[in-house]
């Protein structure tokens, strides 16, 4: 198992916060959930968190948060075909 470091964790967090302008919306929502379940394991939750780190989450969260409302509401998947 992989100990990620802070400078490792800070350098993903802020390519997370820059990649809406590029990937799009799945995507995002695929690195979110990765990012919140790596930060999640991460064996210095409790610690000092810098202030990007918690702003970076909070986005995820919120993305995530609004994929969950969107998807409940959907009468179709992600490639247009009906749900059973």
């Amino acid at each position: 198992m992989r100990i990620i470091t802070p400078a490792i964790a800070s350098i993903v967090l802020l390519a997370t916060i820059s990649l809406p302008a590029r990937a799009g919306e799945r995507d995002l929502l695929n690195q979110c959930k990765a990012l919140v379940e790596r930060m999640s394991q991460s064996p210095t939750v409790g610690a000092a968190v810098k202030p990007e780190d918690t702003e970076a989450l909070d986005h995820c969260r919120q993305v995530i948060k609004e994929w969950t409302l969107r998807d409940s509401r959907m009468t179709v998947d992600e490639d247009g075909h009906p749900l059973p």
